[in-house]
């Protein structure tokens, strides 16, 4: 491999933030570097001599700096090919001077967007000169080193001081594909903020970091989560996060964010195994564990109020993976961290995720989130009994966490307490005795629950075994041409029936 020492540097950046060392390492070693607008002054504030890009051009910055390194003195000098006669003959007569190491970052689109600034200013932060220096720096690698971010300053600082500012081929190779990774990222988030209406008919999605997993869904399977998981969680306690915990806590976070009043969740596999209200945290998971105290081992823990001594008390006996709640007290903390591997999580954020991604085939199938929730205004009572006041936010109730729920998918709730519930299920007659013989296991009758269906029903035949086994209303999306035959048997067995009009399929 090539190795080459830098002898000459063009430095423009927006952040300066950890520049100031790597300047003085630069001038250590007698690199001339070139400079433009607030970085130059930077450098000459930081003591050390720098050559303004208006001197190596001979043009000025225009347009209100939106044009200063656009010129061929500039992009000749990083381009041109140090071992190539013909490309060195051209440099000499147009005296163009090789630039060896160029660092640029980028203006800050995206968080421009995320603060809500105007059209002008977003339009502003879309960097040309930058993106164009980065794109021919990284091109020719096997003469340039391009440092595309802050993030890769630390890289760079390690070159010049250990190895006195010699890169090999292998070296710059690698920082060239960061560099294209950085702006391929950028240009994706441009694209997407002008295609905001979905007119071009194209996906963009850029993710990092990377964080590599112990492995995927199974041990043979190899796995990595791209995105920042810090944008949402802080972990004060626990093992390494794994492609299956991943999948959970995105299940515990959207069932979770269902509910406004204090509400504990357990999970298994992606599907509540127990959920309930109550007047306090420990109320709240011990109504949740009753639901099915087999399952929640191994389980994934989720509240929307703080985790405090008292509630930690009761669910410290329990072997589970993954607690997740928005605060916790220190009291509760002294208690929970007794189990080493527990991972502890503060949700930051609610889940408020619009788009969801999945590979498909030979492709990517994109779709918005299934962000309705049902409220009181969008249920239509079809039968003549009407439901309770109580019935109503049971059938709420359920309606949540049914929804939360792979497909096919029954639920029985009362009191704000889930029962049981029969999920994914080829059957929805299976996923409604499934859920029956589970709420009799444990212990809990059914006269006067709710029952809750992710899709209408194509036959009476569930509100006939739902009946039967006590249940006194049922909620469902309704849209079957059959759908007078449930409430036919509603109305003469005195059952209440209300439809939504929105099918919940979780898939």
């Amino acid at each position: 491999m090539s190795t080459k020492k830098i002898q000459s540097a063009l430095i423009s950046v927006f952040h300066k933030e950890g520049l100031s060392p790597i300047i003085h390492s630069l001038d250590k070693l007698g690199v001339t570097i070139y400079s433009t607008g607030g970085t130059e002054k930077f450098i000459r504030e930081e003591g050390v001599d720098v050559v303004p890009v208006e001197n190596l051009t001979d043009y000025p910055s225009i347009f209100g700096g939106r044009v200063k390194t656009l010129h061929p003195k500039v992009f000749g000098g990083i381009l041109h090919r140090r071992e190539n006669e013909s490309d060195l003959a051209e440099a000499r007569k147009f005296e163009i001077p090789p630039i060896d190491l160029v660092i640029v970052d980028l203006y800050p689109f995206e968080a421009t967007v995320a603060g809500g600034a105007s059209e002008e200013d977003i339009i502003e932060k879309i960097d040309i000169g930058g993106i164009a220096l980065i794109r021919a720096g990284a091109k020719n690698y096997k003469d340039v080193v391009m440092i595309s971010s802050m993030e890769y300053y630390a890289d760079l600082q390690n070159i010049l001081d250990n190895q006195q500012g010699k890169t090999s081929e292998e070296e710059r190779k690698l920082f060239a594909a960061k560099a294209f990774a950085t702006s391929s990222h950028y240009d994706s988030a441009i694209f997407n903020w002008t295609n905001s209406q979905d007119e071009v008919p194209a996906f963009r999605l850029s993710a990092s970091p990377a964080r590599e997993l112990r492995y995927g869904e199974n041990p043979h399977q190899k796995g990595t989560f791209y995105g920042d998981l810090s944008e949402y969680f802080d972990q004060l306690h626990g093992k390494e996060i794994s492609y299956n915990n991943l999948v959970d806590i995105e299940a515990a976070v959207q069932l979770i964010s269902e509910f406004d009043e204090r509400a504990f969740g357990i999970l298994k596999h992606n599907n509540a195994c127990g959920i309930a209200t109550g007047s306090t945290v420990k109320e709240a998971y011990h109504r949740a564990f009753a639901a099915d105290t087999v399952s929640a081992f191994g389980g994934v823990l989720v509240c929307n109020k703080e985790i405090d001594k008292d509630s930690a008390d009761e669910m410290n006996s329990l072997f589970f993976e993954i607690l997740i709640a928005p605060s916790f007290s220190e009291e509760a903390l002294e208690v929970l961290k007794q189990k080493k591997n527990r991972i502890l999580l503060v949700q930051k954020r609610k889940w408020q995720q619009q788009t969801q991604y999945k590979s498909l085939l030979n492709g990517t199938i994109v779709q918005d989130y299934d962000l309705k929730s049902e409220s009181k205004s969008d249920l239509e009572v079809k039968t003549k009994k009407q439901p309770t006041a109580d019935e109503v936010e049971d059938l709420l109730f359920a309606s949540k966490v049914c929804k939360q729920s792979k497909s096919n998918t029954i639920v029985l709730a009362k009191g704000g307490q889930l029962l049981a519930s029969g999920v994914g299920q080829t059957s929805r007659v299976d996923a409604l005795n499934q859920a029956i013989e589970k709420a009799e296991k444990f212990g809990f009758d059914l006269k006067g629950a709710v029952m809750a269906s992710d899709a209408f029903f194509p036959f009476p035949d569930c509100v006939e075994i739902a009946h039967k086994a006590g249940i006194s209303a049922v909620i469902q999306p309704g849209g079957s041409i059959k759908d007078q035959l449930s409430i036919d048997y509603c109305d003469e067995n005195n059952l209440a029936m209300v439809m939504t009009g929105v099918r919940h399929f979780k898939h």
